[in-house]
């Protein structure tokens, strides 16, 4: 049996913070078990919100300024973390923050340098789990799915609905995902424009009606009708989906309630499509599973076949930071942590580059 103390790092789209969580990762007769022992969230002030929103738009030697400087408050936060809990894991395991995203260029890009953080927290770190995908004809996402096929196999979807909206599931054996489309991302832009951070438990969403002419536009985007494997990011969130918003003069409460409806006929029309018998169980994380109204409004159109499981608090804010520690178990064993039957790519690949503290 192996058995690893692990930190694992996650920066999602939707821009909240950086998510920390401890674990212990066993595997006995390649079966995969976790206890999480420490969290925490750290959210980021409006300046470094605005540099990572931003960062999209920078010239080559800015964004590789802030990769450096990023990875070392990365490892700044780990070794305040690791001492606040009196820890010494094994690794620590980072996504980093995704800047490019352009699989169709090969290439994707996660800011946040492995050495910089290694060297600042002292620890052996694994990160960049993305490119080894990528160069293997992959999309380099989604990448969660390993850990729904090695801890939460027993649901029939698996559904994570961060910045963006991805579906995990299994068809004859093998483990299949990739992106639905947008979800938090649409909302936080609608609310941030009124000086809050977030529409709490949708109640602002709940108030408005639907605009028929904006959810026609957002349902009709051309990523919808795209072959899968697929993902996406904020960049197409930039080119394709703002633009639309932008045209519709139209209240707070209205654009929310018309997001809200938009998400949940995407996510649900594939889910129904995706299953094969009557009954269904379906496991929510991300922070869309806090949303009140959108939980309503999901399990009105999925209707009576499918049973929604609504992670507890802590398993749906940490679960991306928790699998990313199981990544850096499985590429330290040298594993394959990217499945190219969710990815498109050739073959499974081990991900991740190693960095060993200075």
């Amino acid at each position: 049996m192996k058995t690893y103390s692990a930190i694992g790092l996650m920066s999602g789209t939707s821009l909240d913070g950086l998510d920390i969580v401890h674990c212990t990762l066993t595997e006995n007769k390649s079966k995969w078990n976790y206890v999480i022992h420490h969290t925490k969230s750290i959210s980021y002030d409006d300046s470094r919100r605005k540099q990572l929103k931003n960062a999209i738009n920078f010239s080559a030697t800015d964004l590789l300024k802030l990769h450096h400087k990023y990875g070392k408050w990365l490892g700044e936060q780990v070794d305040v973390f690791a001492k606040e809990n009196k820890i010494k894991p094994d690794y620590v395991a980072s996504h980093g923050h995704t800047i490019h995203h352009q699989p169709h260029n090969k290439f994707t890009f996660q800011i946040g340098y492995g050495q910089d953080l290694a060297s600042a927290c002292g620890i052996r770190t694994i990160s960049d789990f993305r490119s080894a995908d990528i160069a293997a004809n992959g999309q380099g996402a989604p990448l969660v799915p390993i850990g729904d096929e090695l801890f939460f196999g027993e649901y029939d979807f698996c559904l994570n609905l961060g910045g963006i909206s991805n579906v995990s599931y299994k068809k004859d054996g093998k483990r299949l995902a990739y992106d639905i489309g947008i979800a938090n991302m649409i909302l936080n832009y609608i609310i941030q424009k009124t000086g809050k951070q977030y529409d709490d438990n949708g109640s602002v969403a709940s108030s408005g009606v639907i605009n028929r002419q904006l959810l026609d536009s957002l349902n009709n985007l051309d990523y919808y009708k795209q072959s899968k494997p697929k993902s996406t990011g904020y960049e197409w969130f930039l080119s394709d989906v703002i633009p639309i918003l932008n045209r519709s003069n139209d209240s707070t409460a209205n654009l929310l309630c018309t997001a809200v409806h938009h998400i949940t006929q995407t996510v649900s029309h594939d889910i129904k499509e995706l299953s094969n018998k009557p009954d269904n169980t379906i496991l929510i994380t991300g922070g869309g599973a806090f949303n009140g109204f959108l939980m309503q409004i999901l399990s009105e159109n999925l209707g009576n076949s499918f049973q929604i499981e609504i992670s507890n608090k802590q398993l749906i804010e940490f679960k991306e930071a928790l699998v990313f520690a199981l990544m850096g178990a499985l590429r330290l064993e040298n594993q394959p942590n990217c499945l190219a039957s969710v990815t498109g790519a050739k073959a499974n690949v081990s991900g991740g580059i190693i960095f060993n503290p200075n």
